[in-house]
């Protein structure tokens, strides 16, 4: 491989930022601290440092949960929105955000679209009309070509959800009846006695509409010979998480995107440690570190690197670095 080759374009990917005014405490099951108030110090020097490479990078993705739930209780959900993404605007570059299980506890889905985590006018078609941004039913997903022969498509992972739906809509009926179908304790947040670890109701799923358009904008890329990274915030392949963290559905997804070669990799947060597997379909699997467990004075965030047969994760801190060779190269 060729080291002074120039990237053909890169991107900055960051996940699980969870800023909250609030003192350090531990996770839900008392196992690790989380840093609420460091989380957006840690921002800062990620943009900092994405705003000072030779190479500029084109966009940002970032993964989803972006505040913490604590903001409710805090009734600072608006305020502390409104610090993290003053952070991101001091870049002056594109943001893709995609929405995780923190966003629906600060926000319903209706405030959501109405607002600037909403960044589905960078992608190249809408998925929701502006006229249809109120339905119940309705899912946020997006894709866009940032360089010729490369597409990147952002899915919804809470389509079907019961923190992410409206009560009285047809989604939120039929994911808490599949959510208790599978998950028989007091506290649906619990894994405890599962077969299936991942029907917990801070995860979601994939609905079939979003599926079948999933499909038709993979099969497109297979014919015009493009390379595709997926991005969602669940990941969906066991050996690049804990199991706890997947996609409920998560082996509808994988079938499918392993069916399709035009895709190269699939990008996740949700887990705060991180993981990292190539399928043996040759996709890459990307679970990265998320900021709210990082400490202090470490760092978790990448610059991908693109090239025309390869990809170079440049990890910081907790997020290693990787050369990610394509599928079928």
């Amino acid at each position: 491989m060729d080291e002074t080759q120039e990237p053909l374009f890169t991107f900055g990917v960051i996940a699980d930022i969870q800023y909250a005014d609030k003192d350090d405490g531990y996770n839900y099951v008392q196992t690790r601290m989380r840093y609420y108030r460091s989380s957006l110090s840690l921002l800062q020097d990620a943009t900092q440092e994405w705003a000072s490479e030779s190479a500029q990078a084109a966009f940002i993705i970032q993964l989803g949960d972006i505040i913490d739930g604590f903001n409710v209780p805090l009734k600072a959900s608006e305020s502390s929105l409104t610090k993290v993404l003053a952070v991101f605007e001091k870049l002056k570059i594109p943001v893709h955000h995609i929405w995780g299980n923190h966003e629906f506890y600060n926000f319903s889905r209706k405030q959501l679209m109405e607002s600037k985590l909403n960044s589905m006018q960078l992608g190249e078609t809408q998925v929701i009309s502006p006229e249809d941004r109120d339905d119940p039913e309705s899912f946020y997903a997006y894709h866009f070509s940032p360089f010729s022969k490369f597409r990147i498509l952002l899915i919804d992972s809470y389509d079907l959800s019961v923190i992410g739906r409206e009560s009285s809509s047809h989604k939120y009926v039929k994911s808490l009846k599949v959510l208790k179908q599978k998950n028989k304790n007091a506290d649906l947040n619990s894994p405890t006695g599962l077969d299936d670890p991942q029907f917990v109701q801070f995860n979601g799923g994939i609905s079939s509409a979003q599926l079948n358009w999933i499909d038709g904008i993979l099969q497109s890329s297979d014919k015009n010979g493009e390379k595709v990274m997926v991005a969602g915030h669940l990941p969906i392949y066991p050996p690049s998480t804990d199991p706890i963290c997947l996609t409920w559905n998560y082996l509808e997804v994988l079938s499918m995107l392993q069916a399709h070669p035009s895709v190269v990799a699939y990008f996740a947060g949700h887990d705060h440690d991180g993981g990292y597997c190539q399928d043996s379909h040759g996709i890459h699997h990307i679970t990265f570190n998320g900021i709210i467990e990082t400490p202090p004075d470490s760092q978790a965030f990448a610059t991908m690197e693109i090239y025309q047969d390869r990809m170079e994760l440049r990890g910081r801190g907790l997020v290693p670095h990787r050369t990610l060779i394509y599928r079928n190269s």
